[in-house]
């Protein structure tokens, strides 16, 4: 896919979630079959450039290109300042984050909050293109503020003639948070009245649901969140899909044991041991949510102090699955479907 500026392998995006889409978890999902990831979120105060998480937020080092590092703030001045921090620190893409729908981005009106103030909206995105002129800008937004005012269209069309290269779309809007079931209609809508890139996200959380997004909205691409979360496998088995019709046998518990163990030292090395295993436990939990016996185990696991013991458990409780089956056997009433 060809994608502002950069060949990606395919149209399938990782979308950016604070506290997941780590370097690590990129990584991950990029060799596991997605064209892009997107970081988690950076702020545009410039007084927390020097802390210990923004400058784990902004290393890039060794990450596979495109680098696309997605920033928030409401101050036009501020998020052109970021942009160029950013962007002198690696990042070839720089993502501004218009759907966050949590209260504490949406009260500095930051997030999806920013979607009430069009006005606002085109001031922002004219200083970021215009700050960082040589790098690719894109934008994620939601359908609207609440569901009598879903003014994505308008949003959409201000951020092509500010100069956004590609925009992504998650079907829902802020006041609906996460919850109900995403909708698609204006995303659809959406790509009509564009030329830029745009990209469905929300609620994909299978091949055939990809697929389904894909002709229903006529998108370019689809970007997949907490659905990857613990299976991030599911961009080969979409890209797959999306090629041949086929769906790929469920993966081997023993190569769900390796990607596990192969994440987890990558959280380690990124973070060091204490923040590393605190970061591992819920990877760990969303690795092994719905397997056979898996509640247990995570209690116990939570507890763990050190690597070794949490390696030790990792190792015993995969171990167990493998001598019951050769491939990933959840309980009968975990629901599989997962909400992006």
């Amino acid at each position: 896919m060809q994608f502002a500026g950069f060949t990606l392998r395919n149209n399938l995006f990782v979308a950016p979630m604070a506290g997941v889409t780590d370097r690590p978890f990129r990584q991950l999902c990029k060799k596991l079959g997605a064209g892009l990831a997107v970081s988690e979120m950076v702020t545009s105060n410039s007084l927390l450039y020097g802390s210990a998480k923004t400058r784990r937020r902004a290393n890039h080092e060794g990450e596979v290109a495109p680098i696309s590092v997605q920033i928030a703030g409401a101050d036009p001045a501020m998020m052109a300042e970021a942009a160029r921090y950013n962007a002198e620190h690696g990042a070839q893409i720089i993502d501004i984050n218009m759907g966050c729908p949590a209260k504490k981005v949406c009260n500095v009106m930051a997030g999806s909050a920013l979607m009430q103030d069009e006005a606002l909206v085109a001031r922002i995105l004219e200083a970021v293109v215009k700050a960082v002129p040589e790098t690719p800008v894109t934008l994620k937004f939601r359908t609207g503020w609440n569901r009598d005012n879903k003014n994505a269209p308008a949003i959409a069309r201000i951020a092509e003639s500010s100069g956004i290269r590609a925009v992504a779309i998650h079907g829902r809007t802020r006041a609906d948070q996460y919850m109900g079931q995403a909708e698609y209609d204006t995303i659809a809508q959406v790509k009509t009245l564009v030329n830029i890139p745009v990209i469905a996200n929300g609620d994909i959380d299978s091949p055939q649901k990809a697929k389904h997004v894909l002709d229903h909205t006529g998108a370019d691409g689809v970007m997949i969140g907490r659905a990857a979360q613990g299976r991030p496998w599911i961009f080969r088995e979409i890209e797959h899909y999306l090629s041949t019709g086929e769906l790929l046998a469920p993966p081997l518990v023993s190569e769900i044991h390796q990607v596990c163990r192969e994440h987890l030292a990558d959280l380690y090395a990124f973070y060091g041991e204490e923040t590393g295993v605190k970061i591992a436990r819920k990877h760990i939990s969303w690795y092994t949510k719905g397997l056979v016996g898996s509640a247990a185990f995570r209690r116990a696991m939570n507890q763990l102090p050190d690597i070794d013991a949490q390696l030790d458990a990792v190792d015993a409780f995969f171990g167990q699955l493998a001598e019951a089956d050769a491939r990933l056997r959840y309980e009968e009433d975990y629901p599989r479907e997962l909400a992006a």
